[in-house]
């Protein structure tokens, strides 16, 4: 229970220290929101008065009051989800983009980790148990993949899958000329699936090789131990001591990577994204950093350290689970 309650402590003062932060970096930046809306309004031909710029503070979180106060109103804007009004899509709110881009992104991301992950991991645990076969001599090959600049292999996808080959599109997260509504329809899902087959086979590609290297290097090292030695001495079946005692606990390092990659799925990939068009978080934050769109970002931000945080306690508490050996040392 110490062990727990250590770890529950911690992530609550990082949580504080990341929403804490995330108030402070936007004030230091340079510019202002309300004045990038004037400006576009001039640009238009809007009459800007003192009332508008006054209603713009407002409601944008900007305006007087000390550094205090306004943090204050910033955790209470928080505690009731009010992350503020988007610069780009005036006056639509930021918890709103956020809402509808996040399931594209945890739908393409997340699932695309989650493959890499469970077949680097059981590759490279065969790689590691049979050590100089064509499996394991196959891991310098999927390394190089991901030693290759992400946009450059995207690039290349597009290339050969939608030019060369037309296999894919090339763009969007759906079929938008054939009237496709969003949801759980038989036929959204399908074509959300075929347009996002060529961003999560990028994903997939370029991170399967650090997964298999990290486990194979893990399984070396792990069946040098004692206690290997000691169940195949026992003569327990080759398939029990594989998976039993060398991979239970040459995994472990793994999970704390894959906790981080969880984490930073919500992130989205930002140059995947990009380059495929794909309606994620990582094309909303780009869109808010271009744009100067501070309470986007700030919202992005937020959301983004909350997921990491909230993927590396869960991990911690199935690590303690997993390997009786941290809760003893906490």
């Amino acid at each position: 229970m110490r062990f727990y309650l250590q770890k529950i402590g911690f992530y609550v003062v990082a949580l504080w220290a990341a929403i804490t932060i995330n108030f402070v970096i936007p004030r230091l930046m340079p510019g202002n929101p309300v004045d990038v809306i004037i400006a576009k309004m001039g640009a238009a031909g809007q009459a800007v008065t003192p009332q508008t710029r006054h209603a713009l503070e407002i409601t944008l979180g900007g305006g007087g009051g000390s550094l205090i106060a306004q943090y204050g109103q910033y955790l209470a804007n928080l505690a009731h989800g009010n992350l503020g009004i988007s610069i780009v899509d005036y006056p639509v709110k930021v918890s709103t983009l956020i809402a509808q881009a996040l399931p594209w992104t945890i739908a393409l991301v997340g699932l695309a980790t989650v493959i890499s992950f469970v077949l680097g991991v059981g590759l490279g645990m065969f790689a590691g148990w049979k050590r100089g076969s064509w499996l394991d001599n196959l891991i310098p090959v999927t390394t190089m993949f991901q030693a290759v600049p992400y946009f450059w292999l995207a690039l290349i996808l597009v290339l050969l899958l939608t030019r060369v080959v037309s296999v894919f599109p090339f763009a969007g997260g759906y079929n938008v000329n054939a009237g496709l509504v969003p949801g759980f329809s038989l036929q959204f899902v399908g074509s959300a699936t075929y347009y996002g087959f060529l961003p999560a086979l990028t994903i997939v590609i370029s991170s399967i090789g650090g997964w298999m290297l990290g486990m194979r290097n893990m399984m070396v090292s792990t069946l040098s131990e004692d206690y290997i030695v000691t169940a195949e001495a026992k003569g327990l079946r080759p398939s029990r001591v594989r998976m039993t005692y060398a991979a239970r606990n040459a995994v472990l390092p793994s999970l704390s990577g894959f906790a981080i990659s969880l984490g930073f799925v919500v992130a989205g990939s930002i140059v995947t994204e990009e380059v495929f068009s794909y309606p994620g978080i990582g094309q909303l934050l780009f869109e808010a950093v271009s744009n100067n769109d501070y309470q986007l970002m700030q919202g992005v931000f937020l959301v983004i350290s909350l997921s990491v945080l909230a993927a590396n306690l869960v991990v911690d508490v199935l690590y303690g689970l997993i390997d009786p050996r941290t809760r003893a040392r906490a």
